[in-house]
């Protein structure tokens, strides 16, 4: 049985793990810590704090986090591993609202075009 060091272990190695994960899909997306804050209702310093391991999240979090920069939680709480860019988008793309998917396959549409045009 596992002593209470080292559940105290694991749960800030997976409080960090999640809050890397969260880092990583919040720059992706292109937003600093206070724009990031403001999309999903927390303060800049609880974002700094998640990220860092300290603090957890919740499951609403979690969730609001999830809805505004369009990824499964899945990546949240286990990684992409193995995971490409392709893949990575595709799995964006798939928890997009279908009024949002409709906008991006319409700019997708236009940016091949251009790219057609260049051709």
């Amino acid at each position: 049985m596992k002593d209470e060091q080292e559940l105290e272990r694991e749960k800030r190695e997976f409080r960090t793990r999640i809050g890397d994960r969260i880092r990583i899909a919040r720059e992706r997306a292109g937003l600093s810590q206070e724009e990031f804050g403001r999309l999903v209702s927390l303060q800049k310093m609880s974002v700094s704090a998640i990220e860092r391991g300290i603090a957890s999240i919740s499951l609403p979090t979690l969730r609001r986090i999830c809805e505004k920069l369009s990824i499964p939680s899945d990546f949240i709480l286990f990684g992409d591993e193995g995971m490409d860019d392709v893949q990575y988008l595709v799995r964006r793309l798939e928890c997009l609202p279908p009024e949002d998917f409709e906008q991006v396959e319409r700019l997708l549409d236009y940016a091949l075009r251009l790219c057609e045009k260049q051709d």
